[in-house]
C-alpha cells in the first residue's frame, strides 16, 4: 500500500511523512522476514523513481555502508536488505545514477563498490552485485569501462562459482561485454568457449544453460568476434544439438496436446499478433518503413514471417507462461545460434550437422526425430546452397513427416517446410514444381486443418511464409487454397483465427489483383463478411480482420465495391465510440483508456477503401459518413499516441490523391495540425522511431495537399517552408522522412513559387541533395516541377547550387510512370531553364565542363540544348 501510495501521489505526500518514510525504511531492509525486506526495497527505489537521487542523498552512502558493514553490526539479513534494494534502485533508475549531479556521478562510487561486494561470503549479495553490474554494461558509463579490467578479473574469479545464480549473472556480463568491448572478450576466446560449453550442459538448471547459449548467439551475431568461434565449430555444434531436444520435463507439460482441435481456447491464449504495419505512407523509392512489428520467430514453428533474413528470433520473455512452446528457453536459444552460425561460416556447419541428421531425422524416438528437423529448418537460410543438392531426397521426407503420429513433430516440419518454401518457389521447371512445390504446398495447406491446434498454426504460418516466396506465381493456385481457408473459417478455434487472417492478408498482397476474379470473390468474401458481422466492435479479433480486409480491399480494387458501404460505415462508428469513450476517460480517471488499436486498424482500413473504389465510389461513402470523416480526422490527428497519427496522416494523404474535393472544405480546421505535427520538437525520446513516422506520413500527406490545393496553400507557404527546412536540415532525421521532405517541399512551389522564390538560396541546397536519392516516381516529378518554378522565379539566387541544379537535369530520367500532364511539361521547362543561364552566364560551355563530369555533361547535351 506504501509503495502505491507513492507511486500514484508522490507530490501530495508531506515533506514530513516523507521524512518519517525515509527514516524507517532502513529498518524494515534490516528485518527478519524476506518478505518484509522486499516490499521496503520496493518502496525504495519506488521513492528514488518519483523524487530524483537528490530527494534523498543519504540513501545511497546508507545502502553501501550496511552491505560494506564496515562496523560489523550489520546481520546477514540486513546485508542482503541492503542490497536486494540497491539492486531494485539500479534496475529502475539506471539513467539517473549516471547523471552529473554538482560535478559528481553516482556511479562514479556505486560501481567499484559493486564489484568489491562480488567478493562477498553470501552468494547471494554476489549474485546481487553481479546483477546490478550487468544493468549497467550495455549503458557504456565512464565509471563501468574504467572499471572494466577489475570487472573481468572478477568474472574470471567466480566463474566456478559454487552458486549457479552466481555463474548465470558471470555468463550474463560476458555476453554483454561482447557487446561493448569485444576486443576485452577476444583474447579469452579459448577458455570461454569451454567454460559456456560446460554451463550450456548443466541441463538440471535450464536457466544456467540459456544465459550460456547467449554467448554464441552475440558472439556470432558480432561482426568483429564471430570468426574467432570457427576453430571450436565441431566443440560448439554438437553443444547446441544436444540443447535442440526437449527435456524430459518439458515433454511432461506438453503432455495431452493431441487431437484438441476441437476444444475450445482459454482467453490468455488468445495473443493477436500483427505480421505487418500498413500505415507507413510508401516512401519515395517505393520503400515502406519497418515500424517495429510485433512479429516473432519461435522456434516451435509458429510464426516466422518476421525474422530478419530469416533469422530466428527471441520470445519476449514477459510472455513465459510454463509451457515450453511459449517461452524462450534453451531449446530454442541453441537453435537461434545454430542458425546464426549457418549464416556466419554456411558449408561447415552443414557438414557438422550431417551426420546428425542422418542419424536422426529417422530416429525411432519422437523428440530426436523433432529436433533433427528443428536443425535442419535452423541452417535453412544460411546454409541454403550447401542443403540445396540435398533437398530432392530431404523434402519429399519432410512431406513424409507431416503425417509423423506426434504432433510437435508435425508442428516443427511445417516451420522447417515453410523455411524451405524460397527454394521450392524458386523452381522454374515444370515437372520440378509439380514433384517438390505443389506437394510441399499441399501438405502444408492440409495441416492447416490438423486436430492438433499448434499444428494448424504452424501450418498457417508456414503457408504465410510460403505465400510471400512464392509471390504472384500462386495465383494459379488460387482456388484450392481459398477453399482450404474457408475450410479453416469454419473450423478454427479463436487463437488460430488470428494466423488465418495474416494468411489471407498475405495472398491478397503477393497475389495482389489476381484475387479479384469473380469465382475467387464468391468464395473468398462471404467467409469473410460472416466473420465480419459474427465479431463485435469490442472484440481484439477486430485488429486483425480489419487490417486483413485493408489488404483485400486493394487486392480487389473496384470489385471490393459491393462490399464497402456496411465496412465503411462501421469503421466510421468505431472510430467515433472510440473517441468517445477515450474523452470521457479524460474527464473522468476512474475509467479505462479505450485500447486505441481500434482506431489505428479502422483507421488503415478506410485508407485502403478511398484507394481501391473509383472516385465516385470513394466520394459517395465519405460524403455519407455519419458522423463526417474529417470531423472524426482531426480529432484523431491530435491523438497522444503516436501510432493513432501516423494512420490520421496515412488516410489524410489518400483523400487528398483520390477525395480532394470532400476534403477541401475541411482543410482550414486540417491544416493547422498538420504544420504543428511537422515540428521535430514534438518527437519524445523514447518514441523517436515512430514519432518519425508520424513525421513521414505527415509530409506526405502535406505533399499531396499542396498538388491539389494549389494557389490556395499561399496562407501556409511560409510556415511549411520553415518546418521542411527544419526537417532537412537535421542530421538526425532518417532518410525516407528526409525525401518526402524534399516532394512536399517541391510539390509546394508548383502554385507557389513567387511567394517562395525569394527564400531560394535557403533551401536548394538541402533539396536538391534529398531529392538527388529519390527514384525518378511521380512523386520527384512534381516536386522538381515545383522547385524549377521557384528557380525560374529567381535566377539568381541559384549561384552556389548552380552546378547541382545541372547535374539534376542531366540525370533526370523520364519513366512511363511520370507521364501525367501535371509533369508532361516538366523538359520543356528544363530547357527554358537553361536558357535563362545561357543569357546569364558569359560562357555556358566553359562553366559546364569545368562543373559536371563528362558523364553528366554527355547526358545534359543529348536532352537538351545547352
Amino acid at each position: 500500500m506504501l509503495k502505491n501510495n507513492i507511486r500514484t501521489g508522490y507530490r501530495s505526500i508531506s515533506p514530513e511523512s516523507l521524512a518519517i518514510v525515509r527514516s524507517s525504511l532502513p529498518l524494515a531492509l534490516q528485518d527478519k522476514n524476506q518478505s518484509i525486506r522486499s516490499y521496503a526495497g520496493n518502496v525504495v527505489t519506488e521513492i528514488v523513481s518519483r523524487g530524483g537521487i537528490l530527494s534523498w542523498p543519504q540513501l545511497l552512502p546508507d545502502l553501501l555502508a550496511l552491505i560494506s558493514n564496515d562496523d560489523n553490526r550489520a546481520t546477514p539479513e540486513a546485508q542482503e536488505g541492503g542490497m536486494a534494494a540497491l539492486a531494485k534502485v539500479c534496475e529502475d533508475n539506471k539513467k539517473i545514477l549516471d547523471k552529473d549531479y554538482q560535478g559528481q556521478r553516482p556511479l562514479t562510487f556505486i560501481i567499484p563498490k559493486l564489484i568489491e561486494f562480488t567478493s562477498s561470503d553470501k552468494p547471494k549479495l554476489r549474485s546481487l552485485a553481479l546483477g546490478s553490474i550487468n544493468v549497467f554494461i550495455p549503458m557504456k558509463p565512464q565509471a563501468l569501462l574504467i572499471s572494466l579490467d577489475d570487472l573481468l578479473r572478477r568474472l574470471f574469479q567466480l566463474a566456478h562459482d559454487d552458486s549457479s545464480d552466481v555463474r548465470r549473472q558471470v555468463c550474463r556480463a560476458f555476453v554483454q561485454i561482447v557487446e561493448i568491448r569485444p576486443d576485452k572478450i577476444l583474447p579469452h576466446i579459448a577458455d570461454l568457449v569451454n567454460y559456456m560449453i560446460a554451463q550450456q550442459r548443466r541441463v538440471e538448471d535450464e536457466e544456467l544453460a540459456c544465459d550460456a547459449a547467449e554467448f554464441w548467439l552475440t558472439v556470432g551475431e558480432h561482426n568483429e568476434l564471430w570468426k574467432s568461434l570457427g576453430p571450436y565449430l565441431d566443440k560448439i555444434i554438437p553443444v547446441l544439438l544436444e540443447s535442440m531436444v526437449y527435456s524430459e520435463e518439458d515433454i511432461l507439460m506438453l503432455g495431452g496436446s493431441g487431437d484438441n482441435a476441437d476444444e475450445e481456447d482459454r482467453a490468455e491464449d488468445i495473443k493477436p499478433n500483427f505480421a505487418k504495419n500498413k500505415s507507413v505512407r510508401t516512401l519515395a523509392n517505393g520503400e515502406e518503413e519497418d515500424e517495429g512489428s510485433n512479429g516473432y520467430a519461435p522456434i516451435s514453428g509458429m510464426d516466422d514471417d518476421d525474422a530478419d533474413e530469416g533469422e530466428i528470433e527471441e520470445f519476449d520473455e514477459d510472455d513465459e507462461d510454463g509451457n515450453p512452446e511459449d517461452r524462450w528457453n534453451l531449446r530454442k536459444c541453441s537453435a537461434a545460434a545454430l542458425d546464426v552460425f549457418a549464416t556466419d561460416f554456411k558449408g561447415p556447419v552443414f557438414e557438422a550437422i550431417l551426420p546428425y541428421l542422418m542419424t536422426h531425422l529417422k530416429h525411432e524416438e519422437w523428440p530426436y526425430r523433432e529436433a533433427a528437423v528443428l536443425a535442419l529448418g535452423a541452417v535453412a537460410e544460411g546454409c541454403l546452397p550447401v542443403v540445396t543438392p540435398h533437398l530432392p531426397d530431404l523434402v519429399p521426407y519432410l512431406i513424409f513427416l507431416l503425417k509423423d503420429p506426434e504432433p510437435l513433430v508435425r508442428q516443427i516440419t511445417c516451420w522447417t517446410l515453410g523455411r524451405y518454401s524460397a527454394w521450392g518457389a524458386g523452381l522454374t521447371d515444370a515437372t520440378m514444381r509439380s514433384r517438390y512445390f505443389e506437394p510441399m504446398m499441399e501438405g502444408i495447406l492440409l495441416r492447416m486443418l490438423d486436430h492438433n491446434k499448434r499444428v494448424q498454426e504452424a501450418g498457417a504460418s508456414a503457408f504465410a511464409h510460403l505465400e510471400e516466396k512464392a509471390g504472384v506465381s500462386l495465383t494459379p493456385y488460387c482456388e484450392p487454397i481459398i477453399r482450404q481457408f474457408v475450410r479453416c473459417f469454419d473450423k478454427y478455434k479463436d487463437r488460430n483465427m488470428f494466423i488465418l487472417y495474416d494468411c489471407v492478408q498475405t495472398l491478397a498482397e503477393h497475389v495482389s489483383h489476381g484475387l479479384a476474379q469473380p469465382q475467387l470473390i464468391d468464395i473468398l468474401m462471404p467467409a469473410l463478411i460472416q466473420r465480419w458481422n459474427k465479431v463485435s466492435d469490442q472484440s481484439r479479433e477486430l485488429f486483425p480482420l480489419l487490417e486483413c480486409l485493408s489488404y483485400v480491399a486493394n487486392a480487389l480494387a473496384e470489385s471490393f465495391a459491393p462490399f464497402a458501404p456496411p465496412v465503411f460505415a462501421r469503421c466510421i462508428k468505431i472510430i467515433h465510440q472510440n473517441l468517445e469513450e477515450s474523452l470521457a476517460a479524460i474527464n473522468n480517471p476512474n475509467l479505462d483508456t479505450p485500447d486505441k488499436d481500434f482506431l489505428v486498424t479502422s483507421l488503415d482500413l478506410l485508407s485502403a477503401i478511398v484507394q481501391a473504389l473509383d472516385e465516385e465510389q470513394s466520394a459517395a461513402l465519405v460524403s455519407g459518413s455519419q458522423p463526417r470523416l474529417f470531423e472524426l480526422l482531426q480529432f484523431c490527428m491530435e491523438d497522444l499516441e503516436n501510432d493513432v497519427r501516423q494512420s490520421s496522416y496515412a488516410l489524410l494523404g489518400d483523400c487528398a490523391k483520390y477525395v480532394f474535393p470532400q476534403l477541401q472544405p475541411f482543410l482550414p480546421t486540417l491544416l493547422p495540425i498538420l504544420i504543428k505535427q511537422l515540428d521535430l520538437d514534438t518527437i519524445l525520446d523514447e518514441q523517436i522511431e515512430t514519432g518519425f513516422s508520424v513525421v513521414n506520413n505527415a509530409c506526405w500527406s502535406s505533399g499531396e495537399i499542396s498538388l491539389q490545393h494549389g494557389k490556395q496553400m499561399a496562407p501556409y507557404v511560409t510556415e511549411l517552408m520553415r518546418r521542411y527546412l527544419e526537417i532537412l536540415g537535421n542530421p538526425e532525421v532518417p532518410k525516407s522522412v528526409l525525401e518526402n521532405a524534399a516532394i512536399a517541399l517541391g510539390r509546394l512551389g508548383l502554385q507557389n513559387a513567387v511567394i517562395m522564390a525569394p527564400h531560394l538560396a535557403t533551401f536548394s541546397e538541402q533539396f536538391l541533395k534529398s531529392i538527388n536519392t529519390v527514384d525518378y516516381t511521380l512523386e520527384k516529378a512534381t516536386a522538381c516541377k515545383g522547385f524549377v518554378l521557384c528557380v525560374i522565379a529567381n535566377p539568381q539566387a541559384m549561384e552556389k547550387d548552380l552546378a547541382q541544379l545541372f547535374k539534376m537535369i542531366a540525370q533526370y530520367k523520364v519513366t512511363d510512370d511520370t507521364k501525367t500532364p501535371i509533369t508532361a511539361d516538366l523538359q520543356q521547362i528544363f530547357q527554358h531553364t537553361l536558357d535563362i543561364y545561357k543569357s546569364l552566364i558569359p560562357d555556358m560551355n566553359l562553366y559546364l565542363s569545368s562543373h559536371l563530369s563528362a558523364d553528366d555533361l554527355s547526358s545534359l547535351r543529348m536532352k537538351h540544348s545547352v
